[in-house]
């Protein structure tokens, strides 16, 4: 089998149309129904990891608690979807930046997100968030770019944040430095207008990433119009999580006023085959005594 990595290098560049469509889980059984869904790959969501954990995204998460979940959602999904992660600012400084990529890569990540905002950081859409210096968010791609250069391979995925912190022109400047190091895809979080993210596509080298957060504040297009704009990648960073907890809420409410709640359940069976009874009922057969 190819690495991850290579998984995922040869996605970017096969002729499937654009954009690739990438649902964002938050554990693995999420990461396991993206991979049954049919979905090319998946990415580790910051925002929808904490909210699992009851917390919000401002980089309370940590770098031990991030890859102990790398590690579950690879190994439920396996080699079925690559899966890229969320890695926020890479946990520290450049050094933390490498060792990131270096722990990711061996819980069986396929890419990182590396990211330009102070510590600790917050949701890209929401208030209160700051951009490091341009220097040292060259320092931080570079950082991963060489870890992954001397053999921790990963497909780097290079974030800023500065069009809200700074302007649109700065985050294309740092976008264009990033691509020149060596990052396979470039991410400008939060663009506010059609206009913006197409000169993204345009101005800066290489495979974009569009962030796709239902009322956020960019716009969300169609997929068709996405790709016509430029985008490689469509991220959905909160749709399960969101589809999830309200569907739980309903749930609950119906079980509050004791009426029945069966028209909102998976059917009994479909809930073993997707958590893994099917597979597990095969193998005992293949062990019996």
């Amino acid at each position: 089998h190819p690495s991850p990595a290579a998984s995922l290098r040869a996605l970017l560049s096969s002729p499937a149309p654009s954009p690739l469509l990438m649902p964002c889980c938050f554990d693995a059984l999420s990461a396991t129904l993206v991979a049954r869904a049919g979905f090319p790959l998946t990415f580790l969501s910051g925002f929808a990891a904490a909210a699992s954990r009851g917390l919000p995204d401002t980089g309370l998460m940590s770098y031990g608690e991030v890859e102990a979940r790398v590690r579950e959602v690879t190994a439920a999904v396996g080699d079925r979807v690559p899966v890229v992660v969320d890695a926020d600012n890479g946990y520290g400084n450049a050094v933390n930046v490498r060792r990131t990529v270096r722990g990711l890569a061996a819980a069986g990540a396929a890419g990182i997100l590396i990211e330009d905002q102070v510590l600790p950081k917050r949701c890209g859409h929401t208030k209160g968030k700051e951009v490091v210096g341009r220097e040292e968010a060259v320092m931080r791609v570079k950082a991963a770019i060489d870890a992954r250069n001397e053999g921790s391979d990963l497909v780097i995925f290079a974030r800023t944040d500065a069009a809200a912190c700074i302007s649109i022109d700065e985050a294309i400047a740092r976008a264009q430095i990033f691509h020149s190091l060596g990052a396979e895809l470039t991410f400008v979080e939060a663009p506010t207008s059609i206009d913006d993210m197409r000169r993204i596509c345009i101005e800066v080298p290489g495979p974009h990433l569009a962030n796709m957060l239902e009322r956020g504040k960019t716009p969300v297009l169609p997929p068709k119009e996405l790709g016509e704009l430029g985008f490689r990648v469509a991220a959905y960073p909160l749709t399960l999580i969101s589809a999830a907890v309200k569907a739980m809420e309903d749930a609950l409410e119906l079980l509050k006023k004791g009426e029945d709640v069966q028209p909102l359940l998976k059917d009994f069976p479909d809930l073993m085959t997707i958590v893994g009874f099917d597979d597990y009922y095969e193998l005992e057969k293949r062990y019996k005594i």
